[in-house]
């Protein structure tokens, strides 16, 4: 069971996954950060000097922090638009590979047979354009 174990955790993809997740934590930690900052000048250039996360009104009596909630609608935004442009340059430069063509149509019947096929196996003509 542990020689599982071992095979399940050292698998290529569940490795990198893990490196993914942290880097992303690490990146939205790093956005968070500048989001505080940039909503703190935002506050500033308005004449005040308001801390976001410190935002509440009152329900009843009951505190509801909607500067935190508003802090993190900033923070999922920017960590969504950085990943859209990262996503976008590496399939920029990274094209995807043009699949191979498995089949052709048949010189009489147009039915879609296997590339290396020399006779149809629906209309069963020769082929012409097999090839040896």
């Amino acid at each position: 069971m542990l020689e599982e174990f071992k095979k399940f955790v050292m698998r290529g993809n569940l490795v990198e996954l893990a490196v993914a997740f942290i880097m992303g934590l690490a990146f939205a930690a790093v956005v968070t950060s500048f989001v505080n900052v940039i909503l703190s000048v935002i506050a500033a250039i308005f004449g005040s000097s308001v801390i976001f996360d410190e935002l509440t009104f009152s329900l009843n009596g009951t505190p509801i922090p909607y500067g935190t909630f508003l802090t993190a609608i900033v923070s999922f935004l920017i960590v969504a638009w950085a990943l859209f442009l990262l996503v976008k340059a590496y399939q920029r430069l990274n094209p995807p590979a043009e699949e191979r063509k498995t089949t052709k149509p048949c010189d009489f019947c147009r039915t879609e047979i296997p590339i290396d096929a020399v006779r149809c196996p629906n209309c069963t003509s020769q082929l012409v354009t097999a090839t040896s």
